[in-house]
């Protein structure tokens, strides 16, 4: 009697599989077509992406452009801390006394 259980069990698991197999894979033209779809939304998103990837370089080529100017004009740029000093010793020393 256990054995002839084992063996239906065995069976109805069986057929149970076959049919969730054949009921989760779908049809194969809806597959087709999925993957159609799937591979012109790959295609449109890697031309996209070669597309931003020369803007991106553009952008990278203007920021250091701009990068260099600063710095030369960084370097033109002379201190003024010592000459705000010698003014405000000035106007301590001569235009304050009236």
């Amino acid at each position: 009697m256990k054995q002839l259980w084992k063996i239906i069990l065995g069976i109805g698991a069986v057929l149970g599989a076959i049919f969730a197999m054949s009921a989760g894979s779908g049809s194969k033209k809806q597959f087709k077509k999925d993957l159609k779809d799937n591979n012109k939304k790959l295609k449109e998103t890697k031309s996209k992406e070669k597309q931003l990837k020369k803007e991106k370089a553009v952008v990278k080529e203007k920021i250091s452009r701009v990068d260099k100017k600063v710095k030369t004009t960084k370097k033109k740029i002379k201190d003024t801390t010592s000459a705000k000093k010698t003014i405000s010793n000035f106007k301590n020393k001569y235009k304050s006394k009236k």
